[in-house]
């Protein structure tokens, strides 16, 4: 009963935290988007000491269940686990291993350090849900997003209007990558091993296995029943069940119960710790055999599909069916541009986890993961797509971190993440000799003038002049000035953020 418990809550946790990467609507934010904040590493950058002390009770009064039922990392590991365990050879196939402190602590100490000292892309490959989020933003999101196109072209076919079609497109080359190696490693580990991620690499799982080992209620085992048959240990995946020596790594353990249904003897509980189960576990046993790499080929051809799937071209926009639009490109920025809410740049970065939350969210396509080594799957703003719309504050609304404050709409009108730079060689009025004048009529708040290009000739071409007090960088005039492939007029962004 206690697995099947844990297994409902487990598949819900995963769906819907699953589900906040995948819509594109908002809807779900509403309603789930605490989900995400729960999360142990988000709520910890956050400053939610609430949350953070319920997750740490939670584990001293069950054990790590948050690793087994609210991580949705761990519980995608179940399910790669449980593929590696079809068929009757292989239904019990783990072993017990001792425990690799090292490995753990080496690999904890390792990510603290990067978080002091502001390394934010390095401990977000560390970290359970932005690895997660990275893995659904770039590999499951664009199938997502191809099906309700296919959704939405039945349904005009239908005369009806319940779908509508979304961009799909490569956000980050790099991100993608990363996406893909991460579910690779991540799949032969737990289809071979289980949870070995969790309790070697893991620097979540490490840190509430401090806690786990002196959890009220923990599996235990009585060795008066035991038989010695191993059924546990080869059923637990977490390696923490030394049957020999009738001894439970509580550290490792993951609260699964998978172990409870597997004894035939009556000899496995989950309940109120005893005095005799509370010393510590004999970590001295035969080392567990080496990881077999004969399935990678299978996850090997499904990346590669999912690559070829991501990177389908685009169809080309023309203009009036006569002439290719030639896409833009971005322009270098001294500063990037990070959304209103996040204060500061260096704010955003040490709270960033880059778990892509925000860019699944942003209805503009103007977030995408940086490709800057030093900040690295962080988001940061661009224009080619679409810009920062006055009245969206979505990104604000999603993130778990408080990388990106919540804002009001009233506050971002006047904050400031960047100013306009017009480029005299770029402006088709000069280049071409032609009006525009786009940059201005679409300026939302009225920061860019159109004035004669030539001083004391009032019925001259007119260009453009950017009021840097007034602009707030939210990208208008970049995205719709017609000059290919760079804009006449670009934003850089700034350091500080301020109010005008």
């Amino acid at each position: 009963m206690l697995r099947k418990i844990r297994l409902t809550l487990a598949v819900c946790f995963f769906l819907c935290i699953t589900g906040l990467f995948l819509d594109f609507t908002g809807t779900l934010h509403t309603w789930l988007g605490w989900m995400a904040k729960i999360q142990f590493l988000p709520a910890v950058l956050a400053l939610n000491v609430g949350i953070v002390i319920a997750l740490v009770v939670l584990t001293l009064v069950f054990g790590r269940v948050y690793c087994s039922v609210i991580c949705p990392l761990g519980v995608m590991q179940d399910l790669f686990a449980w593929f590696g365990k079809r068929g009757k050879k292989r239904k019990y196939h783990y072993s017990y291993s001792p425990e690799k402190k090292g490995w753990r602590y080496g690999f904890l100490a390792l990510f603290l350090l990067m978080l002091v000292a502001g390394i934010g892309s390095g401990a977000a490959l560390l970290a359970p849900y932005s690895s997660f989020g990275r893995i659904v933003s770039n590999l499951l999101a664009p199938l997502y997003g191809w099906g309700n196109n296919l959704l939405a072209y039945w349904a005009e076919r239908a005369d009806s209007y319940a779908f509508y079609e979304t961009d799909v497109w490569l956000k980050s080359l790099p991100t993608f990558l990363i996406a893909v190696i991460t579910v690779v490693v991540l799949f032969v580990l737990a289809w071979r091993n289980g949870r070995t991620y969790c309790n070697t690499v893991c620097p979540v799982g490490t840190g509430l296995g401090f806690f786990s080992r002196f959890s009220l209620f923990r599996p235990e085992l009585d060795a008066g029943k035991c038989r010695n048959c191993g059924l546990c240990a080869r059923q637990c995946k977490a390696a923490c069940i030394d049957y020999k020596n009738h001894q439970i790594d509580y550290s490792r353990c993951v609260a699964c119960m998978d172990c409870l249904d597997s004894c035939r003897h009556d000899a496995l509980h989950f309940r109120l710790r005893t005095a005799k189960a509370a010393r510590p576990a004999v970590e001295k046993t035969e080392p567990a055999g080496p990881a077999d790499d004969s399935r990678r080929s299978f996850l090997a051809s499904t990346a590669l599909l999912a690559a070829a799937t991501t990177l389908k071209a685009q169809e080309k926009k023309v203009d009036g069916g006569l002439a290719v639009i030639e896409d833009k490109q971005i322009p270098h920025r001294n500063t990037p541009i990070v959304p209103p809410g996040a204060w500061s740049a260096r704010h955003f970065a040490q709270h960033c986890t880059a778990c892509q939350l925000c860019v699944s969210a942003c209805p503009n396509g103007v977030l995408r993961p940086s490709t800057d080594l030093m900040k690295l799957m962080q988001p940061e703003m661009s224009y080619e797509r679409g810009y920062c719309r006055p009245e969206c504050t979505r990104c604000s609304d999603v993130c778990p971190t408080g990388a990106i404050r919540p804002i009001m709409v009233e506050d971002k009108s006047s904050t400031q993440i960047g100013h306009a730079v017009w480029v005299k060689k770029n402006c088709v009025v000069l280049t071409d000799g032609v009006a525009c004048g786009n940059c201005a009529r679409h300026c939302p708040v009225g920061a860019i003038q159109m004035i004669p290009s030539e001083p004391g000739n009032p019925d001259s071409l007119k260009i453009p002049a950017v009021n840097v007090e007034r602009c707030i960088g939210c990208g208008a005039c970049e995205n719709l000035c017609p000059s290919r492939p760079f804009s006449a007029i670009y934003v850089e962004g700034h350091e500080m953020h301020r109010m005008v």
